[in-house]
This record gives structure tokens, sequence and C-alpha cells, in this order.
């Protein structure tokens, strides 16, 4: 295989897995609330990991404007979902955190996928798995950086 051909088919992998990645998330969401969709399972698993993280970061996190991260954080709020309160050192900007109840609910659908990438990964080798997850955080890594013109 040619360095392009290979470029190829990492482009066409790499494209296949986002499709199916968001379908999965969307899944995952609506698995933590029927009345969610989209990148919601995403957003709770950053501020799950996070604790208390300021609306701010959350839309920095996940490269969306301040309106939209607004709308998605109020609508989880709407279901119970996530807390928000002013920040104690900026009385401009508000943190938010998983409620309890939330928590709950992410958590046991976290739970759910795990048990789905254990199966699909269940005859890789731990090296192959380490290897996997290095390369890919490597490639997000470089993703993450601003393009070059």
């Amino acid at each position: 295989m040619s360095d392009e051909e290979a470029l190829v088919a990492v482009e066409r992998e790499v494209a296949l897995m986002f499709r199916r990645g968001r379908a999965r998330v969307a899944e995952l969401s609506r698995r933590v609330h029927p009345g969610l969709d989209g990148m919601a399972y995403s957003l709770l698993g950053y501020v799950e990991q996070a604790g208390r993280v300021r609306v701010t970061d959350v839309g920095a996190h996940f490269t969306v404007g301040k309106a939209t991260v607004s709308r998605q954080i109020r609508a989880l709020e709407d279901l119970g979902l996530v807390t928000r309160e002013a920040d104690p050192l900026d009385r401009r900007s508000a943190l938010v955190s998983l409620t309890e109840d939330g928590r709950r609910r992410f958590l046991a659908a976290r739970d759910a996928r795990m048990r789905r990438v254990r199966e699909v990964m269940g005859g890789w080798s731990q090296d192959d798995t380490v290897r996997f997850a290095e390369l890919l955080h490597r490639f997000n890594d470089v993703l993450a950086e601003p393009p070059v013109d």
C-alpha cells in the first residue's frame, strides 16, 4: 500500500468512525434521558469528569459558542441532570455540575457503553489495546491543533 493509499484508508476509516460515533452518542444521550439527543452524553461526560466546570469552558472544550452551550446546558438543567450556580471567583460566570440523578443516569449509560467496548475489543491483546489508545490520543492531539494554511 502506498503512502497516499494509506492516508486515504485512514481518512475513510476515521470518517466511518465519526459517523458511527455520532449515532452512538445520540443513542447514549437517549439512554440517559429519552428527551436528549445529539451531544448531550458527551457534554455530561465532560462535566462528570470535571466535577464543576465553567459553562464557558464547556463551550471551549466542544468548540461551540456561548449561545449553543448555554442552550444545551439549559436543556440538561430543565431535565434535572445538571445544576448551574454562580462562580464564587467571578460572579459573571456560571459553574455547572451533575445532579445526583444526572450522575446516576450518565454512569448507567457509560457502563452499558463500556460493556460494548469490552465485548468488541475482548479479542484484542492488552498491547494492541494500549497501542490503539496511544495512537488515537496522538491523532486527537493533532486534530486539536489549528490547521496550517
